[in-house]
């Protein structure tokens, strides 16, 4: 007698759908942030910002985090080889249209978890595989905990195929920070797949932005920042040419992703 498959939310499809790679959202997601803002060439921005969607400012930011994510029963927690991952995200400020308030484009991301990387291509986040570690805040006064007060010293990077692709250092000044990149503003991504069918054609991308709801965060502690973007024989990262640290701030947040918006 043949199965009754139950349908799964993505590969792969099985009776149960228990082994789908990921399930249908709501997705929770609560994680440690050290973000840098950073300028550059606004007209070198063409080559990683879509026409369509306007040109790049010049203005953007890196981020650097290790998340923890669940969906709503919870069951990662209990299992955190699912639930946890690091991941670094570039975003580039578009310049408003008329009527329009300020938003970021997002090129390139890299996370180190299949879940997570699926995750982003279904909203848009255009992630790849890479290897990210920064420095973690603990609530201790002690030289290990690099607490959030002023002189503590954070370090991030990022290598791709291990090459190193991005580094970053912060010095914090204890004093309260504004939000950085996506944090401040809404942050369009590309969703598109290649059809097999017809092997000759390309992927049309339209453009998204995360549905998001239910956000909390710590606050955000400022900072002073060094940032460096290195060649690599794949990655375009450098195409931006050389970059200008400018503000910086670390901390906690939290959101859900209910779903993705047109844009």
């Amino acid at each position: 007698m043949p199965l009754s498959f139950t349908p799964a939310f993505t590969p792969p499809f099985t009776s149960s759908g228990r082994s789908a790679l990921v399930q249908a959202p709501p997705w929770h997601y609560a994680g440690w942030l050290v973000n840098v803002a950073f300028e550059f060439d606004a007209e070198r921005g063409a080559a990683l910002v879509p026409a369509e969607l306007g040109a790049a400012t010049g203005k953007g930011c890196v981020h650097f985090a290790d998340w923890q994510a669940c969906g709503d029963d919870g069951h990662e927690l209990l299992d955190p080889v699912y639930a946890q991952y690091r991941e670094t995200i570039v975003v580039l400020e578009i310049a408003p249209k008329p009527g329009e308030d300020a938003r970021f484009y997002c090129p390139l991301i890299y996370v180190d978890q299949d879940i997570s990387m699926l995750r982003g291509w279904l909203q848009g986040w255009p992630k790849k595989i890479g290897n990210t570690w920064l420095t973690r805040s603990m609530p201790l006064i002690h030289p290990a905990a690099a607490p959030l007060s002023a002189g503590s010293r954070l370090g991030a990077s990022l290598s791709v195929k291990e090459r190193r692709l991005v580094d970053a250092s912060v010095t914090l000044t204890g004093e309260k920070a504004e939000r950085l990149g996506f944090l401040a503003a809404p942050t369009i991504g590309a969703v598109g797949w290649p059809d097999l069918t017809q092997p000759g054609s390309t992927a049309t991308p339209c453009y998204l932005r995360a549905d998001i709801i239910d956000r909390v965060e710590s606050g955000w502690t400022g900072g002073s920042a060094t940032l460096q973007f290195h060649d690599h024989p794949v990655e375009e990262l450098a195409l931006l040419g050389e970059v200008r640290a400018g503000a910086a701030s670390a901390g906690w947040m939290g959101l859900t992703v209910r779903g993705a918006l047109a844009v």
